[in-house]
């Protein structure tokens, strides 16, 4: 295909369709691959760029192929498109040295990574040489209930935007020299400001609007002058339960919209939810468009017609951009033909419900999946091809495009109907658990001095969250056993040598509580998954994460369950080398939940019951292996919570419950951890209490301890380990930092009550780095030992 043409579309007649935005990683994790070279010093700053520009020309070429209408430019990011945000408008803590102008990538990168020494020393690819002391990346939390994370913007009192990166009008003029008119897309003044932060607790961040409104105002012209006619400005906020303040402020920065630049159409967006009590707010602003999340609350659609005013574009977001599974479009056209009736095709687009960001790339690209499963999928492009023959129907009626429709129908019939998907025996389990399955035999006061007696920690107990660098030589040899160049036989050998050598080299630095590194592992929910009936895998369904970092999340298709032991062999091993407690290492239901693309002919609540059975099988499995630690990791807990606060009882009920249901089964001296990601833990702290795990840990350094707050509100009485390593940044931080934050923590908790423990797993980190990170770890919990001896 030329990249350069007109932008006329190649497709018959159809009624306007759009996307609100596409994976930007490229179908072979082409970003990824540049970015590391990047940052690792094997490429410069300008192949990166051209990396970059080749994966959004070939994406704006892909979707105009389809014939999408509504191509959105400025989705791509070399990062976040929070972080692109901040830099848009100047919101740069001080701490980063810029002094105003364009920001430098070496900036960019350092609110992304942080640094091992300040901003200016750093080399081009983020490295410094020389200082260790460096700065932190922003804190990261996840995007609303998705399992992709944001960089939080961090603001202060008085803090002045300026226009300090062009990116979005220069993307713009990128794809209309190539042909292509786009529609902009940026994140919408309100949302981002509430997405933001600031360290002064009694500040509102939305404080500062009237300083932002000038920078959006001055992008927008800038837009319009080089020729947009429509821009897409997202405020996912509009799903949230929003005070009237808040719903002020989106009218005020509107209405200044619509009197600084008239002639440029505007549609507000919103996804993840409905509009709810939000939806008259929106209806009165001053936009040319509306979009509407119909995937994931398709009963808002009614109220918003009735109320519609009669020029309002209505975005109909019906093809799901959250999950995989293969559209009924004739279902989906039973719900919209009379829309299109009621308001004429002029005033409608259909649309993904969100950005296909969340979704994997090409359902093609998988050669090894079987036919009928992958006849039930549809990826990114997939989805593509069903918003066109969507706009089509509608258009030129459903005889047109007869046999897309039939497929997609018969598709739909071959899934309700397949007997892989129902398995008797987990529905007559299931339906047998009964309330005490889901509660341990004894309170945790009884059950915490058994595990004193049972395990001997001294105070201030180390460990590590569970996996340890995958090196290259780990991924080349787990690849050349898929590739069959590596028998079974040596591949263990393998891996027994890996996990030795990591055993011993904790048991030497001192470690209190040992892992086994998890070499055998490509994935914390991909391990466990290919273990259960019930998942399917992809080879390139990748989707990011944060960054360069991305995962393949796997497909839930049908009753879960547990043939076999998944890890015992891998712990018994590692314990046998060590008179150490060796923790065994799992991944919870709740997480195996959130994380898999998740079928939708059950409810989740019952998805994740059946996991959770499955888990307690291979808890009670290691219990009787002799593990006296067991880790259930559930970092995704908090990001399951509904948008909506009337809706957070059922889910954290139902989530507890099964989290509950996989770690009860055990006596009173085996030790039962928990690990949980980025959360704003208030909103769940009753919720953590209740899951009753012996020991928690939770990410906490670049909140410096600010996150430990709720638990001290709380008076929770279990105890914790408060992150004092940041894993997603390469900088090693000193014993005096961690030291610090540990004296922090002791501010807010017992002594008794703390471990000592990175903010997660290692698994990407270099072992450069892990080393003397963990040494320092040691060292720091030692001193603290000393100071509470004194």
């Amino acid at each position: 295909m030329s990249l350069s043409h007109t932008s006329s579309s190649p497709n018959p007649p159809s009624v306007p369709t759009a996307t609100l935005g596409v994976p930007r990683i490229g179908p072979r994790r082409e970003l990824k691959t540049a970015l590391e070279a990047f940052w690792s010093g094997k490429i410069g700053q300008e192949a990166l760029l051209e990396t970059a520009a080749g994966l959004r020309v070939a994406n704006w070429a892909r979707q105009h192929a389809a014939g999408i209408a509504h191509i959105p430019s400025n989705d791509f990011s070399l990062y976040d498109q929070v972080l692109d945000t901040a830099v848009a408008v100047g919101a740069i803590p001080a701490a980063y040295g810029w002094k105003g102008g364009p920001v430098s990538l070496e900036t960019y990168f350092a609110l992304a990574r942080g640094t091992e020494g300040d901003v200016e020393a750093c080399a081009v690819h983020g490295h410094a040489h020389g200082s260790t002391s460096g700065l932190p990346a922003l804190e990261m939390t996840k995007w609303f209930d998705t399992n992709y994370h944001y960089l939080v913007p961090e603001f202060s009192r008085g803090q002045e935007f300026a226009l300090a990166s062009t990116k979005i009008i220069d993307e713009f003029r990128e794809a209309a020299a190539l042909g292509y008119r786009t529609r902009p897309v940026l994140i919408g003044p309100v949302t981002f400001l509430k997405l933001g932060k600031s360290r002064d607790e009694a500040f509102d961040t939305l404080s500062l609007l009237p300083g932002l409104l000038p920078v959006y105002t001055e992008i927008l012209r800038r837009l319009a002058a080089h020729g947009a006619d429509w821009v897409q400005i997202d405020e996912p906020v509009l799903s949230l339960d929003l005070d009237d303040a808040t719903r002020a402020a989106i009218a005020s920065a509107y209405g200044m919209f619509a009197r600084a630049v008239s002639g440029l159409k505007i549609q507000l967006t919103s996804y993840f939810g409905a509009l709810g009590d939000n939806r008259a707010t929106a209806l009165s602003l001053p936009v040319a468009g509306l979009h509407l999340d119909l995937a994931r609350a398709p009963g808002q659609l009614d109220a918003l017609l009735a109320e519609a005013p009669a020029g309002l574009v209505l975005s109909l977001g019906v093809i799901d951009g959250r999950n995989v599974w293969r559209a009924n479009l004739p279902a989906i056209l039973d719900r919209i033909e009379p829309v299109a009736a009621r308001r004429g095709t002029d005033h409608l687009i259909v649309s993904a419900s969100c950005s296909l960001l969340h979704v994997p790339y090409d359902l093609t690209l998988e050669t090894g999946l079987d036919a009928e499963l992958k006849g039930w999928l549809a990826f990114a492009a997939q989805k593509l091809d069903e918003l066109s023959i969507l706009g089509r129907a509608l258009a030129q009626g459903r005889d047109a495009v007869k046999d897309e429709l039939a497929a997609s129908a018969a598709a739909a019939r071959t899934r309700a109907a397949s007997a892989r998907i129902h398995n008797p025996a987990v529905a007559t389990r299931l339906a047998a658990v009964k309330p005490e399955d889901t509660r341990r035999a004894h309170p945790f006061s009884e059950r915490r001095e058994a595990q004193r007696e049972a395990l001997n920690l001294p105070r201030f107990p180390t460990t590590t969250i569970g996996s340890f660098p995958q090196t290259s030589e780990v991924r080349k040899a787990r690849a050349a056993h898929t590739r069959g160049e590596l028998d079974g036989a040596g591949y263990d050998a393998f891996l027994r040598k890996e996990t030795a050598a990591t055993v011993r080299w904790q048991d030497e630095i001192g470690l209190d509580v040992l892992v086994h590194g998890e070499f055998e592992r490509n994935d914390m929910v991909q391990y466990f998954g290919e273990l259960l009936d019930g998942y399917a895998f992809t080879r390139n369904g990748w989707v990011q994460s944060y960054g360069s970092r991305c995962v393949r999340p796997p497909v839930i298709f049908g009753d879960v369950s547990r043939p076999q032991p998944m890890s015992v062999e891998w712990i018994a091993y590692a314990q046998s080398l060590t008179d150490k407690p060796v923790k065994g290492m799992l991944t919870g239901p709740v997480t195996m939940l959130q994380w898999s693309f998740v079928r939708d002919d059950i409810l989740r609540a019952d998805v994740c019951r059946q996991i959770a059975l499955a888990l307690r099988d291979e808890v009670a499995d290691l219990e009787a292996a002799g593990i006296r630690v067991i880790q259930i990791d559930e970092p995704a807990i908090r990001e399951g919570l509904p948008l909506r606060k009337a809706d957070w009882k059922h889910y954290l009920d139902w989530a507890v419950e099964s989290f509950r249901l996989t770690s009860s089964g055990v006596r009173d001296e085996t030790q039962i951890h928990t690990h949980m990601c980025y959360s704003e833990f208030n909103d769940i702290i009753d919720a953590i209490g209740a899951m009753d795990a012996d020991v928690i840990s939770i990410e906490t350094s670049r909140s410096k301890m600010e996150l430990l707050d709720a638990f001290i509100t709380y008076r929770y009485p279990n105890e914790i380990g408060p992150g004092v390593y940041d894993i997603h940044s390469p900088r090693v931080p000193s014993v005096a930092e961690m030291v610090e934050l540990l004296e922090k923590a002791c501010q807010r908790l017992a002594a008794d009550q703390i471990w000592v423990n990175p903010d997660c797993g290692l698994k990407t980190r270099k072992w450069e780095e892990v080393r003397p990170a963990l040494v320092n770890l040691v060292a720091a919990a030692r001193i603290l030992r000393e100071e509470a001896a004194g």
